[in-house]
């Protein structure tokens, strides 16, 4: 029998039901300037708060897969883990992630290739309960359509283990990158617009030397980073905002930004 998690934070970080949210999803891609390009983006960073907090900063770097969706067949989806300590990366067992928008199948043959990458474990309890990869899913339904998921959340892994994972599927046009975080925690909304310029800046200079402070989603977009500098890819600041720009007070907020790297 087919086992399959269930959704952890439907009714909290987004709608709970089907209807209100695809209604959501559709609304916030629709309302996201677009970014018309020739070229795929071999992968996204895309913020994982809730939708009234970063939903249209996640949109707007998502939206970007949208005109290549008949080539993308599968996503690898790579974000921090909040609830359980993780030594190195985790992968689940289960059989498919549940949603109120549909069910996603995962791709269990390209999760037993991650599993044979140094420091990768398997783990149901490290993605029950996590949210970093499961908000981005309606998105990724609405935008590519039918996919298969290869879930991958990042706990203490050195850059190199996380862009070993990603370099595996780098030859693969039907994969597509997405890589989950959120920039700086709780600071005040002049300090925190600073501290993340300065992190956009580093993304975009490839940098594989993020702290936690600069981004919860540290050691993912490390990994992804030194991946892009060994082809000398680029990276690109798509939208960046915080929590006192949309649904929050400005005294404590956190910071989003949307990238691609092509």
């Amino acid at each position: 029998m087919a086992s399959v998690r269930p959704p952890a934070v439907a009714g909290m970080f987004y709608p709970g039901t089907a209807a209100a949210l695809n209604g959501t999803v559709r609304d916030l891609c629709a309302r996201a300037p677009a970014h018309p390009g020739k070229q795929r983006p071999w992968a996204v960073i895309a913020p994982h708060a809730g939708y009234q907090y970063s939903g249209a900063t996640a949109a707007e770097a998502l939206s970007l897969l949208a005109p290549f969706a008949g080539d993308i067949r599968r996503v690898l989806l790579l974000g921090p883990t909040h609830r359980v300590p993780v030594s190195g990366m985790a992968v689940p067992t289960v059989d498919s992630f549940d949603l109120p928008s549909g069910r996603i199948a995962l791709d269990k043959r390209a999760l037993d290739q991650v599993l044979q990458h140094p420091g990768v474990m398997a783990s149901d309890l490290a993605h029950a309960h996590e949210h970093s990869l499961e908000v981005h899913l309606p998105f990724l339904q609405h935008l590519i359509g039918d996919f298969d998921l290869i879930p991958v959340v990042v706990g203490d892994a050195e850059p190199a283990a996380v862009a070993g994972v990603i370099e595996s599927f780098l030859d693969d046009d039907h994969t597509q990158v997405v890589v989950s975080s959120d920039l700086s925690h709780f600071h005040d909304y002049r300090t925190a617009r600073s501290l993340d310029a300065g992190t956009s800046a580093a993304i975009e200079a490839l940098s594989t030397n993020l702290t936690g402070e600069q981004a919860c989603g540290c050691r993912a977009i490390n990994g992804l980073l030194l991946a892009a500098r060994r082809r000398r890819f680029a990276a690109h600041l798509i939208s960046q905002c915080n929590s006192g720009d949309t649904a929050g007070d400005k005294s404590r907020v956190v910071g989003y930004g949307g990238y691609s790297v092509t």
